[in-house]
């Protein structure tokens, strides 16, 4: 996750450069559900509304919590599916929330209602994302619901009303991309506190929806009117929370934005993001899916680390036998083609490597998804990257 609002507020009101973080282990995102009342078609859980047999009981969920507070766990995203669906889903937030670990609840918002809000705010979530893909028409379109805008934004206004801290979780695409000054301002007819944009990243029904992904100018206009928009609302005493993700592209384009706006500054903002180090899969962000499979993010369903009915997360964390953890958590990654050469390399980490393997069968191949010109990043020769181009190799993906 790249937390746009804090790189942005210390070039317009610098401070010292603090040192170098890292949480005592790892972010971790947990489905506890597949099930799902929508059929989004960038899932990449590749849910419906159907029961999926394995998933773990109450018991066995109780168990995993425990561990995930002895191994030091800080924050934990509960999802789905739609998480809202599973009948414990109180009992297990609640027990995560005693266990003094920071808690979100990821949630489509249309199962938000009068019914369980009291429910909701008094479990106490540090945070609610809910999912929004545009406005009303295109949103109901992606998400193959007419309806669910209203109810989503319906959401909002609950959680506001109740104190709870609630943000939009907006996926960028070819589809939604010229609606996304709509959506900034949204946030502000809102009172929303949190934005996160998500790059279109390719698992699930996400695959096939790939080549919807923002061309490559089109997300650099988009990332360049979030900065510029994050910039206005501090120098006018707003400090709403924007995050990105699943693209570590955005801290070397930020940057470049800052030799430009803030060219005094921008020596600073490169020791933070060097501090950042940019895309953490396997090392500092985990992923537990509903049946129990541990893997490197989200993202990487395709591939499983263990299972926590058969060893406690933890034990399965610290294991660095497979040879893709080895990769992830070895500097400089044993990365291929440009990014091997990229001169942001120690900023971005190389980047989503989900995509890599997505588009060439190796994890280690560029990433397909950076929208950074060979010349910005100091590559000479080897693959053309036009800036302004769509991604032809995209075109490989089958669909």
């Amino acid at each position: 996750m790249f937390r746009v609002t804090r790189y942005v507020k210390s070039l317009v009101e610098p401070t010292p450069v603090p040192p170098a973080h890292k949480p005592p282990g790892p972010v971790v995102i947990w489905n506890l559900i597949r099930r799902c009342n929508l059929t989004c078609k960038h899932c990449y859980t590749t849910s419906a509304d159907i029961d999926f047999a394995g998933e773990l009981s109450t018991e066995d969920a109780m168990t995993v919590l425990d561990d995930l507070h002895r191994f030091r766990v800080p924050a934990l995203i509960l999802s789905g599916g739609e998480p809202l669906m599973r009948p414990d889903i109180f009992e297990l937030s609640r027990r995560a929330r005693a266990l003094g670990i920071y808690t979100g609840l990821s949630t489509n918002g249309t199962l938000i209602t009068e019914d369980n809000i009291d429910a909701i705010a008094e479990v106490g979530y540090d945070y609610v994302g809910i999912s929004i893909d545009g406005l009303e028409a295109t949103h109901d379109v992606i998400r193959q619901r007419r309806g669910a805008f209203r109810e989503s934004m319906h959401a909002v206004k609950l959680c506001k009303e109740r104190g709870i801290k609630v943000g939009l979780r907006f996926t960028l695409t070819r589809e939604n991309v010229e609606q996304f000054g709509d959506i900034l301002a949204l946030l502000d007819e809102h009172d929303v506190d949190k934005f996160y944009l998500s790059h279109l990243n390719y698992g699930g029904r996400g695959r096939r929806h790939s080549k919807q992904d923002a061309w490559h100018q089109m997300t650099r206009d988009a990332m360049t009117r979030l900065f510029d928009h994050c910039r206005s609302e501090l120098e006018r005493g707003i400090e709403r929370e924007y995050v990105t993700g699943n693209n570590d592209a955005d801290g070397p384009f930020l940057l470049m934005w800052a030799r430009e706006h803030f060219p005094e500054q921008a020596d600073a903002l490169e020791r933070r993001l060097l501090n950042w180090g940019g895309n953490a899969s396997g090392e500092h962000i985990a992923n537990i899916d509903n049946l129990g499979n541990v893997h490197p993010d989200t993202f990487w369903w395709d591939h499983d680390l263990g299972n926590v009915r058969e060893r406690p997360f933890s034990a399965i964390w610290r294991d660095t036998t497979d040879p893709l953890m080895r990769g992830f958590r070895q500097r400089p990654r044993p990365l291929k083609g440009r990014c091997a050469e990229c001169r942001f390399l120690a900023i971005c980490n190389g980047n989503t490597r989900v995509r890599a393997w997505k588009v060439s069968g190796d994890p280690w191949e560029e990433d397909p998804g950076c929208y950074l010109g060979n010349e910005e990043i100091g590559v000479v020769g080897g693959s053309a990257r036009r800036v302004a181009a769509p991604f032809e190799a995209i075109q490989a993906i089958e669909l």
